[in-house]
């Protein structure tokens, strides 16, 4: 089984509008979930591209505030979690509405062996309808700009400040 990497809500705008046209944004961001069974490291990502309506685009990384060229994940210390998405910029807009959205990628999978001296690198492609800024229930965030650094992920941190608050009998 497939995991799939486009959720309904993976398309959407960028933060930034353009105050030229309504309902027209900046640009565009396609989130994508890690089609795999368990976390990987950032720099396993690799050679994204996307297809939006059949147009062809490079992407760049989006952590938090940073914007960074594909090729310069593979000096990222983060990790991409499995409830996380990596999020794909691509400078053109879309409109409000349903578009063909593609996207391909490697993965590399660092502890399995894919010949003598080289990990093993997967290649996807996922390929579906989505409408822009949709909405879904879901349980993610966005890789954030704080990857590589050392922080504990919230739920992590929410959990360990409940257990301690349990043992002082706090809660």
């Amino acid at each position: 089984m497939t995991l799939s990497a486009l959720r309904d809500d993976a398309l959407r705008s960028s933060p930034e509008r353009s105050g030229d046209v309504p309902g027209v944004s900046a640009g565009t961001e396609v989130r994508l979930s890690l089609p795999w069974i368990r976390s990987l490291p950032l720099a396993s990502l690799l050679d994204p591209v996307v297809h939006v309506g059949g147009r062809r685009y490079d992407p760049v990384i989006v952590l938090g505030d940073r914007r960074l060229a594909a090729a310069d994940l593979a000096d990222e210390e983060g990790w991409w979690y499995l409830q996380d998405r990596v999020v794909l910029g691509i400078p053109d807009a879309t409109t409000p509405g349903i578009h063909e959205v593609s996207v391909s990628f490697r993965l590399e999978i660092p502890y399995l062996p894919g010949g003598p001296d080289d990990p093993l690198r997967l290649p996807f492609v996922f390929t579906r309808e989505l409408e822009r800024d949709a909405t879904a229930s879901s349980v993610s965030r966005d890789v954030s700009g704080d990857v590589g650094r050392d922080v504990t992920p919230d739920v992590a941190r929410d959990a360990a400040g409940d257990a301690a608050r349990d043992a002082e009998g706090l809660s």
